[in-house]
């Protein structure tokens, strides 16, 4: 121990002599005019400048029924489930944020995304490796005897790649948009998710309504089945109004099994878009609950102002960005490489001569490689990146048009779905009162029982249609929000995910 520690005081002592001060300044000044002259150059490859999506100045849709062109308030999209005065509803929405696998799934992508990043930049950066070798050999000389030798070897080799035409500058630029886009994906999916929990449990609800409504039904026309029953055992009617009575019956009772299997289909989605098991939410929503309240009033904004918040085009738009850098990528393979290297260290015969000063060793010096022949393949490859950023763009034009197309859909549903709604609950209201004319008429002998079946036939149907289209309303609303981009903002983002993104 004692013998390494006087070698490495030694070898401490020799590097400070003054041929080694001037050597390694030497290398220092080669060093700091190799940096002005990479700071000095541009990277090649074209520079990206972000694009806008081209926008109408107002939705093609008239807005009606509620809605309006104000800009939603950035919270209140971001949390646009509230306006549905739920409870219940708003603690699932929270639950499937901290719970849901897919977007446990989408952190751990950008994750990987930040770590390549981080990966692409460090060859930015220069290398130092470490190493020692001992070896021992037997030779056989020209008089036949054999002579043994030893040799041990101990250093530092530092290398560093300079980025002269900014190949490495470009693949980091790829890298640091791959993140972004990949964090709007995740903000993507998390508007999906929070529309497919609001979506889910607004069909479970709407099953409940539809169960509650065809039970109901069923009550009363087992009364009206009794009562033909009684009549025909009195001899006041005829077989025929019994097996009618029954045949309504029997049809109301076979719509209850499809109900209560879209229901528990509903529930076992909700659980596992919250991260749980199906099943596990079946005793918290067995309570019929009505469904949640619409707002008076809906505020949409402007076409421009949804596209440059909608997490799709936001990705698309980055995906452009990082395409637009790995041309540049391509194109650096075009120029030499320069790079500078050197070794410091140790080497001897003797273990015991490692640490004298005769045994140092040093190099140093540039080297430059140039590809001068590949039979096209570096401009070939250039070619492919300019064609995938032209597939980048049209894949960015068409997100922007079908993002346009979905709000604009959702606009026209959720104001023709009230105008539906308002007609189908006039119908019922005429069809109960009708059928309360016709039963009673029925009694009194005025007219057929067939008038009885007509009608009951009529008020079932829009009493299911009523209950179906309150939900159909609601779930309307529901993907508007969902085109308008709502469920995420920036400010809403994880801030400790966002700082290390920039980083």
């Amino acid at each position: 121990m004692s013998q390494i520690t006087q070698g490495i005081a030694m070898g401490y002592k020799a590097i400070r002599g003054y041929r080694a001060r001037r050597q390694i300044s030497g290398l220092f000044f080669s060093l700091l005019l190799m940096i002005s002259t990479l700071c000095g150059c541009a990277a090649v490859g074209p520079d990206y400048h972000q694009v806008e999506p081209q926008a109408p100045e107002s939705w093609h849709t008239e807005l009606q029924g509620g809605l309006t062109a104000e800009q939603p308030a950035p919270a209140d999209l971001a949390r646009w489930w509230t306006i549905l005065q739920d409870p219940q509803l708003s603690a699932l929405e929270e639950r499937a944020v901290k719970g849901n696998l897919e977007l446990q799934e989408a952190r751990a992508r950008i994750r990987e995304a930040r770590a390549l990043r981080g990966l692409n930049r460090a060859d930015l950066f220069p290398t130092l490796d470490a190493g020692a070798a001992a070896s021992r050999s037997r030779h056989r000389n020209s008089s036949g005897s054999n002579t043994e030798t030893e040799l041990y070897s101990a250093g530092f080799d530092a290398g560093w790649e300079l980025d002269l035409f900014g190949g490495v500058k470009r693949s980091v630029e790829a890298a640091q948009a791959d993140l972004e886009a990949t964090r709007e994906d995740q903000h993507d999916l998390l508007v999906s998710l929070l529309a497919e929990v609001a979506l889910n449990y607004v069909e479970a609800r709407t099953f409940q309504s539809r169960l509650e409504v065809s039970k109901a039904n069923i009550k009363a026309q087992q009364k009206i089945y009794d009562l033909n029953r009684s009549r025909f055992e009195a001899g006041l009617t005829g077989e025929l109004a019994v097996q009618e009575s029954l045949r309504i019956l029997e049809s109301s009772r076979s719509l209850v099994p499809t109900l209560e299997t879209g229901l528990e289909a509903a529930k076992n989605r909700l659980a596992v878009l919250l991260g749980a098991q199906p099943g596990s939410l079946h005793e918290e929503l067995s309570e019929r609950q009505p469904l949640p309240v619409l707002p008076l009033s809906v505020a949409v904004g402007i076409p421009a102002e949804t596209l440059r918040h909608r997490p799709d085009v936001r990705r698309a738009e980055r995906e452009l960005a990082a395409q637009t850098a790995r041309i540049g990528v391509a194109t650096a393979d075009l120029y030499p490489k320069f790079r500078l290297f050197g070794t410091l260290g140790l080497e001897a015969n003797n273990a015991g001569d490692l640490f004298q000063a005769a045994s140092r060793t040093w190099s140093v010096g540039p080297s430059v490689s140039w590809n001068l022949f590949d039979a096209g393949a570096v401009r070939r490859n250039i070619e492919i990146q300019n064609a995938r950023q032209d597939q980048a763009l049209s894949r960015y034009e068409q997100t922007v048009l079908r993002a346009q197309e979905e709000v604009e859909n959702a606009l026209v549903a959720y104001a023709r779905e009230q105008r539906r709604r308002e007609s189908i609950a006039n119908a019922a209201t005429a069809a109960e009162r009708a059928a309360e004319l016709a039963r009673d008429q029925y009694q009194a002998g005025l007219v057929s029982f067939n008038n009885v079946l007509d009608a009951q036939r009529s008020l079932l149907a829009l009493r299911d249609d009523l209950a179906s289209s309150e939900g159909t309303l609601i779930s309307n609303l529901v993907r508007l929000y969902k085109a308008l981009g709502g469920g995420w903002t920036a400010e809403s983002s994880d801030p400790e995910t966002t700082v290390a993104e920039k980083q």
